[in-house]
């Protein structure tokens, strides 16, 4: 268990892993539940189909936006390492 926090907590550190999340995996997420909450909503099936669109779809967009900020932190962060190093 303690392994996995270490590894998610490393690729949470990582550009690559943040830039998989924040431009494509969750969008596209929010994307296909958009629809399947739509679909729910024109079949009938209001209140789930409701749910769907205003739960779980923003669930995705939020996600999506907090790791492109985390993906611009680490950016940043791995832009201002050489500057320091380079201060000694």
């Amino acid at each position: 268990m303690n392994d996995l926090k270490t590894a998610l907590k490393a690729a949470l550190n990582r550009q690559e892993p943040l830039f998989l999340l924040g431009y494509m995996l969750f969008p596209l997420l929010a994307l296909i539940c958009a629809a399947l909450g739509l679909w729910m909503v024109l079949t009938d099936q209001t209140v789930g189909g409701l749910i769907v669109l205003l739960v779980v779809t923003q669930v995705f967009a939020v996600g999506a936006i907090w790791a492109i900020g985390r993906r611009r932190r680490v950016m940043e962060a791995e832009q201002a390492e050489p500057e320091r190093g380079t201060e000694d």
